[in-house]
């Protein structure tokens, strides 16, 4: 019986954390604010009892911004709901076909690159809320110096962002009632069926995008939270399809798509849960609050909510991070600041892509490493023999000068074909010249 109450009091914590981050995620996106909030119960009351993970909550994510700005404004707010019931269907369609791990394989510094990106996006689109006026600022600054105190009290079991979130909306409706605040509409004008007759490759482009995006944070975000308890492991097929069927139901209501949220996910394991009731009466938390006490969001100032989502950019960066893998591995560090930059400079799947490219161009230089070694018998060769290893090769074939050649490829791991070709026409060319070679080990 302790561990339900363990799990009551743990779901009203993340519901406080989830709150002012499913609006903040969806006033940023550029749709209602109520939307972000029906993700949110999606997450928690649909992903929540499906199996999979047992700590884990979803609801919408910082990380998505970006993306879903980006899909507002080329096809539309009536194009969301189409947009995500795909990416559901395939993200749910991957878990299936047991691709869930897979998404784990992805090089550790492309998906920093691609979180920086992120976050480097989210802060620069929030900047113009908090610069409009010295009011405005003045709000943003202290939310942020709010959040980040609060959490050396000794009541740091309330989050730091609800506590910020409250004070300064209070602080603005005694002082400044000038302030821009959020506009809420109502769920039955603002929740609708998607417009199939929307559908166009372009929106099929970014579904696709979207599954795979959100499908990797979510597994990403599966491993994180694994190493948090001790409980039961996640099963990355199942969580995948949960979050699948999550993100379709959102699609069929017109909302925001879903992950699994790190900063929720913490907040639960934290705070003490036990089980999967903590993550489903958070969503149920949420959806009360959107039906009964909707008018309340509309005191929040929008600066406020930028400042938030200026401080989830910032944890995004993962600057310790990126200082360790400069310190270890310059060429990782290189692929971080790739990604990261092409992602700001144009959008998030050029970055990613590019990104993702070049981790598999640095793991193809790193495992074709060839040792060539000129000995008095003639060559050795020891390693991986590639086409990126051929300008070296050929470069120690022609400084041999000898009548009687040895060549050695015993210790050759794996001879590519470009390199294969290169030692036969220079073994040919050496025998017309009237030298003579002997090739062992193959």
């Amino acid at each position: 019986m302790k561990k339900y109450w363990t799990d009551l009091g743990a779901s009203v914590v993340v519901f406080l954390v989830a709150l002012p981050l499913c609006v903040g995620v969806a006033v940023a996106s550029g749709v209602p604010a109520e939307l972000g909030i029906v993700t949110g119960v999606v997450g928690g009351i649909v992903v929540g009892l499906l199996p999979g993970s047992t700590m884990q909550v979803s609801g919408p994510a910082a990380g998505l911004t970006v993306l879903v700005a980006d899909a507002v404004s080329r096809h539309g707010i009536q194009a969301l709901g189409v947009i995500v019931l795909g990416a559901g269907l395939l993200q749910a369609a991957l878990g299936l076909a047991r691709c869930g791990r897979w998404f784990r394989a992805i090089s550790p510094s492309v998906v920093q690159g691609m979180l920086a990106g992120i976050g480097l996006v989210l802060i620069f689109g929030q900047l113009k809320h908090l610069i409009v006026s010295p009011v405005a600022l003045a709000l943003g600054l202290l939310t942020v110096l709010i959040m980040l105190l609060w959490q050396r009290t000794p009541m740091r079991v309330v989050p730091g962002i609800l506590v910020g979130v409250v004070v300064c909306t209070a602080l603005a409706a005694v002082f400044a009632s000038s302030v821009d605040r959020i506009t809420v509409g109502t769920l039955s004008t603002d929740v609708h069926l998607p417009d199939f007759s929307l559908l166009n490759t372009g929106i099929i482009g970014t579904a696709v995008v979207f599954a795979l995006v959100a499908s990797a944070e979510s597994m990403f975000s599966a491993a994180a939270v694994d190493r948090m308890h001790n409980g039961p492991r996640t099963r990355y097929n199942r969580e995948l399809v949960a979050q699948g069927l999550g993100n379709t139901i959102c699609g069929l209501l017109g909302a925001l798509p879903m992950t699994a949220v790190i900063v929720r996910s913490a907040a639960n394991v934290s705070a003490g849960a036990r089980t999967k009731a903590s993550r489903v009466l958070h969503g149920v938390w949420l959806l009360l609050f959107v039906v009964l006490l909707p008018g309340l969001l509309t005191l929040i100032p929008v600066a406020v909510l930028a400042a938030v989502l200026v401080h989830a950019g910032w944890k995004l960066l993962g600057l310790r991070e990126v200082v360790t893998s400069w310190r270890t591995d310059k060429a990782e560090s290189f692929i971080f600041v790739l990604t990261a930059g092409l992602i700001v400079a144009t959008d998030l799947l050029t970055g990613t892509v590019a990104g993702l490219l070049a981790a598999v161009i640095k793991t193809a230089w790193d495992v074709s490493r060839l040792s060539v070694v000129v000995t008095p018998e003639g060559v050795a060769l020891r390693g991986n023999a590639t086409f990126l290893r051929l300008p070296r090769l050929l470069d120690e074939l022609d400084r041999v000068d000898r009548e009687h050649v040895r060549m050695d490829l015993s210790g050759v791991r794996h001879l590519d074909q470009a390199c294969g070709q290169a030692i036969d026409q220079w073994v040919d060319e050496s025998r017309r010249a009237g030298k003579t070679v002997d090739l062992v080990g193959r």
